[in-house]
């Protein structure tokens, strides 16, 4: 198994749960007494039904309960489990915004002393729907509530207070926002909702590109991952891509590499195709990846590719001196290049004329292609995608390696982007790889006038 997917599973339940145990942290309200009532009872008239139910003010109803109830629970030993009844018909009676405000703090407060985070949650629900919770502390109590619902496996009620925690902005010195919304897809793929995982995951991406911000690299590395070990596709390739083009590093691109290798049983020339890849991105770091490329490539097909590679692999020292197979395929390579080269000119007449067939067609094109002469390896690949017969997928990822050598980068995209079938990951993969490029090749910014 690589190591992208031996790190441990990330956590939604890891952010700072103190948060949300062990101290009360929100102060109930002072509820004016029969001194004041009539005054709360005059001005309850006079509203309308429609701010009757949610505006503020409290109702005798609701005073009868709470003033007694919050004075037993503020004496010294109270027995708060005893109370339970109160606390409940309690509830019942929070109609206005003051009294959800007041109710559900005590109620918080109380699933506080008996760490009963039912109450907790249910106090701190009627707090947020109250309004008038301060702007500036918005942000912690529906990330209170969203840690509260999540740790009673309510997953769907959770998403709704995390939602709302990065909507106000929340963020610790330990918790950043990017946390939170790593946490969202988290939250999806704790419940297998992959695709809702995924979706949610491609809009923060796109949302972060949209504003020029650079996106977080685990969020891609969490999409490649469980699309991997869910075997989950087009993601598990369209995360990979992602990741590699905007990280890429030999390690990421041997990780992605062999997440296509194994999810995948691919035919020799795709599996060549692949290893000219991670050559390309410096992803061939095991003697074995050498012995497969060589393999793929055959020394006497394309003898000057195989004698490169084993050079390149015997000068990183991975190649080992005893290695029978790469030794055999040297010699093999070595004794065919010189009558190979000098065949290039013949190929090219021939597979130039009019009635040239498809098999001497794709012959020059791969010919060249492992020369290094790319236009005219470009040139023979296009020729043969009009003919019958032609292995479009194979001609087409071809095609877009020569154009992607010349440094075409729109038009090998293009080309990569039509492949279908069993090749469409090793495309993908290369689809970054034009993107790397072409972002290395970019002028870098003026710098600003002094």
């Amino acid at each position: 198994m690589i190591s992208l997917f031996k790190k441990s599973r990330a956590s939604s339940l890891a952010l700072a749960m103190a948060l949300a145990t062990g101290t009360a942290v929100v102060a109930t309200a002072v509820i004016p007494a029969e001194a004041s009532a009539q005054r709360n009872r005059d001005r309850d008239r006079d509203r309308d039904s429609s701010s009757e139910d949610n505006g503020g003010g409290y109702s005798d109803e609701f005073r009868a309960i709470y003033v007694p109830l919050d004075e037993a629970l503020k004496a010294e030993g109270a027995d708060v489990a005893s109370l339970r009844g109160q606390i409940d018909a309690l509830a019942g009676t929070l109609n206005t915004n003051d009294e959800k405000i007041a109710g559900g703090g005590l109620m918080y407060n109380a699933g506080i002393s008996t760490s009963d985070p039912t109450l907790q949650l249910r106090g701190m629900e009627f707090m947020l729907a109250s309004g008038k919770i301060p702007i500036d502390q918005t942000g912690r109590y529906n990330f209170i509530a969203y840690q509260l619902a999540n740790g009673q496996n309510d997953y769907a009620k959770a998403r709704t207070y995390l939602q709302g925690a990065i909507q106000y902005n929340f963020t610790t010195a330990d918790i950043s926002s990017d946390d939170l919304r790593i946490t969202m897809a988290e939250s999806y793929f704790t419940t297998e909702e992959y695709q809702a995982g995924f979706d949610y995951l491609r809009q923060i991406i796109s949302d972060r590109k949209a504003r020029n911000q650079p996106v977080a690299e685990n969020w891609y590395r969490r999409g490649v991952a469980v699309s991997y070990q869910n075997e989950i596709s087009p993601e598990v390739y369209d995360f990979a891509t992602m990741w590699v083009s905007d990280y890429p590093t030999a390690e990421n691109w041997r990780e992605a590499i062999n997440v296509t290798r194994n999810l995948n049983s691919f035919e020799r020339t795709e599996i060549l195709d692949l290893f000219r890849l991670s050559r390309r991105v410096d992803a061939l770091q095991d003697e074995s990846d050498y012995d497969y490329y060589v393999e793929a490539a055959d020394a006497r097909r394309l003898p000057k590719e195989v004698r490169d590679i084993i050079g390149e692999g015997r000068a990183s020292g991975v190649i080992s001196a005893d290695n029978l197979f790469i030794t055999e395929s040297l010699e093999i390579a070595d004794g065919r290049i010189a009558s190979d080269r000098a065949d290039l000119p013949a190929l090219e007449r021939d597979a130039m004329a009019a009635d040239a067939g498809l098999r001497t067609v794709v012959a020059a094109g791969g010919a060249f292609l492992s020369y290094g002469e790319f236009a005219k390896a470009a040139t023979f690949y296009q020729r043969a995608l009009g003919m019958p017969g032609v292995d479009t997928a194979e001609a087409l990822t071809r095609l877009g390696i020569a154009q992607l050598s010349m440094g075409e980068y729109d038009a090998a995209r293009t080309t990569f982007g039509q492949i279908q079938g069993n090749r469409m990951p090793i495309a993908k993969l290369w689809i970054a790889h034009a993107n790397q490029l072409e972002a290395a090749a970019r002028p870098a910014p003026a710098p600003l006038p002094m």
